[in-house]
């Protein structure tokens, strides 16, 4: 007993709608084309009669060995008959005869991804008979051609070059540069040697019967969806494998009946800039394809009202009719048969970020959506786009053309970036600040103690990492334009060259990286470089998200506020950029980065390698004055906004020289018999042995080299509270909250936070300043997650350290994980996500939750927020919000991202 309905006739979209549950059902079920074309037909536009076979047709004969279902062509002969009888034409008749088309259809729009037959039910029959019908041969012999052309090459597998190279010919011989030079004898004669072709290679002659070709193109277009593009257009744009695609079934209207006939393709707004104009082009004489494949020089569209002013003035009101309808720019195809205007597709219109902005914003201000909608249709990767500097695609495209591509690999932080390349931090920063040369600095990875060069490069290269690795994270953190992960690229540090294939380049040559697509050139390509401040719709969206998630429930720690934005900032250049982003305050400033920068990091070494505590004091004492102004800057910055300051974190070895390059100094020294100098390289060597450790990530780092050298954060939260109290007294609000890492078990704060709050207090007394300041822990340590109710009676905020969470609920080392097998684990689906980019939520996501619930049952008011890499990943900032988190952190150029994924995470909750 037949239980499925797999053909729909345009005007029977309620049918369709009522089996799929209304219309975004309709639109699994007939796909985009087919129940736009439906859709079209019920509001009134002149479409073409036709049918749509469904998607679930489509997944039967796929599933079914490449098979028709049951009764399918049944319905396709009986929506043939209803075809026939709407047009009063007849299929297959030589007297007045009816065509069609055969046009894929998905869910979602593959543009070019799928097969497309035209002219179906022309024979030799037919097309005399449609000769002699509109005394026009030369019109009917073009489009018997053009159905040969197109049914070998996409229903039978011949390469379409063997009927180009044939057209070719012809218009050589005859002395002819474009289609429209050839008469009715050519194209008659044209069609013969097509025929000839398929003869040749299929052994069986052009069909005749017209119903064998329009099952045969049925059969072709379902193949497609498994075709290679179309598969990987649907993995990089994450679409579904299993939608399978519908197929459209369309009477043909012709443009190319003479010059009262045209064809184009128009978008209803500018799909670049996103102004409010027509934007597309269109040929006089010429069918659909002639202007897709460019195959002639087109007109812009506003063209059409001098050349078929009527038409014209009925498709500009279609056009407006559509937008309004469908209440978002559209993609239209049209065709114009001797002066009557038939509309053939509409679509959501692709759009750039700049655009998709623009439309959004624009929309919204013309009553057509609501903000809210606008928020909706604009995504985080496209604000994304719009803050980095990018290459121009011409500039891409050419230098592809002329093998200047030099490498790929992980586009760990977007943008474009130029510069020559140098191989070590110090040559960078040295060639960027005493040279004014632009920088890219290449590694094979980098480490702490390359920051100062990572800050002077204008983008980073490395061999090795992957997207959390070191490089990435500084390089988001700051914006810099970064590429890990170059497995292609050898590079060699003694002869200062890298090479990639059979191409090489020598310190001081240029370069330029797109850390958005992970690609490297050879040589400078142009770009563009965005101003925030000059893009008043993207601030206006922003602004609109910041009110959407303003709207949030009532949290803890933020009375009457939803889910804020906050930022990842370390110098008070940062916090200013953050600011002027929309960042509501500092979710971590990492003091550690500060013992780095060159006049302090010998004043860091003396202190770890003291051997009393009078010298470690008197290093600390030194180096006082340095943190206490950076954090007055921060203060000063972020005025009335809370700042969350991280005490120490990382081992102290990773402030020494690496005990490999020690001791192969010391053994050069003592084989070249080298005295001066080696006794004091020695007892370096010695004081880095004593501190090496087997696993520096899960050793004396975080509060456990608090407790065991409290001078250290004594000194750092002196000096937040002194730069505090002098902001203080100069009139402005600064908020401090000082932040404890790694702690494991609550008596780890038991011991370290009175004698910090002690501190506090002490600085407070003497300065007679008053403001407000917290103290409290990072949660990064799966125990820390599970005990949060009691370190909650202490800490009197958490911050979720994401990164170091992950690692080690996984158990995995994130940089070894990266580059030996997470990869693989995402691309076998073993994983779904790489849980460093995307929070795993049932399980680090289930300790995140436990935590929050848990620890605000302990303290009510308990202000809870996330600081790692995940604080600018639109899919985390959702989870976060579900969860109940009171902001997000995330590097500054991440801010905006952020605040529009806070602001579409409460709305879409709602």
């Amino acid at each position: 007993m037949k239980t499925a309905q797999w053909v729909y006739r345009f005007n029977e979209l309620d049918r369709a709608e009522k089996k799929a549950g209304g219309f975004e059902g309709a639109r699994a079920l007939l796909g985009g084309k087919g129940v736009n074309l439906a859709e079209m037909t019920r509001i009134g536009v002149p479409v073409p009669p036709g049918f749509t076979v469904t998607t679930e047709a489509c997944n039967a004969f796929l599933a079914n060995a490449n098979q028709f279902p049951e009764s399918l062509w049944d319905e396709v002969l009986a929506a043939m008959q209803a075809t026939e009888q709407a047009t009063g034409k007849v299929f297959g008749s030589s007297a007045n005869p009816l065509l069609v088309s055969c046009r894929s259809g998905a869910k979602f729009s593959m543009p070019g991804m799928m097969d497309t037959v035209l002219n179906i039910g022309l024979t030799d029959e037919t097309a005399a008979g449609l000769a002699a019908l509109t005394g026009d041969p030369r019109y009917a012999y073009d489009c018997y051609r053009r159905l040969v052309q197109m049914f070998g090459s996409v229903v039978l597998d011949i390469p379409d070059e063997d009927f180009e190279d044939i057209l070719d010919n012809w218009k050589h011989k005859l002395g002819f540069t474009t289609d429209t030079e050839l008469t009715a004898e050519h194209w008659q004669a044209i069609t013969e040697e097509f025929k000839a072709i398929v003869k040749n290679h299929k052994g069986f002659d052009f069909p005749q019967d017209p119903y064998e070709q329009l099952r045969l193109s049925i059969e072709a277009v379902f193949r497609s969806w498994n075709g290679k593009r179309a598969v990987d257009y649907r993995n990089a744009a994450r679409i579904p494998h299993d939608l399978g695609t519908a197929v459209n079934i369309c009477t043909m209207v012709f443009g190319n009946m003479g010059e009262t006939s045209a064809t184009g393709v128009t978008f209803t707004r500018d799909p670049a800039a996103g102004e409010r104009i027509l934007y597309g082009d269109y040929l006089i004489n010429a069918q659909g394809e002639d202007v897709v494949a460019g195959i002639r020089n087109t007109l812009p569209i506003a063209q059409l009202q001098k050349d078929l002013p009527e038409a014209y003035a009925e498709f500009l009101a279609i056009c407006a009719k559509l937008e309004a309808h469908y209440q978002d720019m559209q993609d239209v195809e049209f065709t114009i048969e001797q002066g009557k205007l038939w509309m053939l597709q509409t679509r959501t219109g692709k759009r750039t970020a700049r655009a998709a902005v623009k439309i959004a914003v624009d929309m919204a201000n013309e009553g057509l959506i609501t903000k809210e909608q606008a928020l909706l249709r604009v995504t985080p990767e496209q604000v994304n786009v719009l803050l980095h500097p990018q290459f121009e695609r011409a500039a891409e495209q050419q230098a592809k053309a002329e093998g200047r591509l030099f490498c790929t690999g992980v586009n760990a932080s977007p943008g474009a970036a130029v510069g020559q390349v140098y191989f070590d931090a110090d040559t960078a920063e040295r060639m960027a600040k005493e040279h004014g040369q632009a920088v890219i600095m290449v590694r094979p990875f980098t480490k702490p103690d390359d920051v100062h060069g990572m800050l002077a490069a204008k983008g980073i290269l490395t061999s090795e990492g992957g997207a959390t690795s070191h490089a990435a994270v500084v390089a988001r953190q700051f914006g810099v334009p970064c590429v890990v992960g170059a497995a292609a690229a050898r590079i060699n540090l003694e002869t200062r060259t890298m090479t990639a294939g059979e191409k090489t380049l020598k310190e001081g040559d240029w370069l330029s990286v797109n850390g958005t697509t992970g690609e490297v050139f050879l040589g400078q390509l142009s770009s563009i470089a965005p101003d925030l401040e000059e893009q008043t719709d993207l601030l206006t969206l922003l602004a609109w998200a910041d009110e959407a998630a303003a709207r949030a429930d009532v949290r803890p720690g933020h009375v009457g506020r939803g889910l804020q934005v906050w930022a990842n900032a370390d110098y008070p250049a940062d916090a200013r950029r953050a600011r002027a982003y929309g960042a509501q305050g500092i979710g971590l400033c990492r003091t550690e980065h500060m013992f780095f920068e060159q006049s302090r990091l010998p004043i860091v070494q003396r202190m770890i390698l003291a051997e009393s505590s009078a010298e470690r004091t008197s290093a600390l004492d030194e180096l006082l004055p340095f943190q206490q102004a950076d954090f007055a800057g921060l203060f000063e910055a972020m005025d009335g906004l809370p700042v969350i300051i991280r005490l120490i974190d990382p081992p102290l070895h990773e402030f020494l020289p690496s005990q490999e390059s020690l001791l192969e100094e010391v053994i050069t020294m003592r084989v070249k018999g080298e005295t001066d100098g080696l006794a004091d390289k020695e007892k370096l060597l010695a004081s880095v042995s004593a501190l090496h450790e087997s696993n520096p990530m899960m050793g004396l780092r975080g509060v456990r080299l608090s407790i065991l050298m409290p001078e250290i954060v004594e000194m750092q939260v002196r000096a937040i509270m002194q730069a505090a109290a002098e902001v203080a007294n100069k009139g402005l609000t600064p908020k401090p909250e000082v932040m404890i890492p790694l702690t494991g078990h609550v008596n780890e704060l038991k011991v370290i936070q009175p004698r910090l709050e002690a501190i506090a207090a002490e600085v407070m007394q003497a300065t007679g300043a008053k403001f407000h300041y917290k103290f409290g822990t990072m949660i990064e340590i799966p125990r820390a997650a599970l005990t949060a109710a009691e370190i909650a009676g202490v800490a009197e905020f958490f911050s979720f350290g994401t990164n170091d969470l992950t690692q080690m609920t996984y158990g995995y080392s994130r940089d070894d994980a990266e580059r030996n097998f997470l990869l693989k684990y995402v691309e076998d689906h073993i994983l779904p996500e790489n849980p460093f980019q995307t929070i795993d939520q049932p399980g680090v996501g289930r300790l995140m939750q436990m935590a929050v619930e848990d620890g605000r049952a302990a303290r009510p008011d308990l202000e809870v927020g996330i600081c790692g890499e995940h604080g600018g990943d639109p899919a985390s900032v959702h989870f976060c919000h579900r969860i109940g988190l009171n902001y997000v952190s995330c590097s500054p150029f991440r801010v905006p991202v952020a605040r529009l994924a806070a602001g579409q995470a409460v709305l879409q909750q709602r």
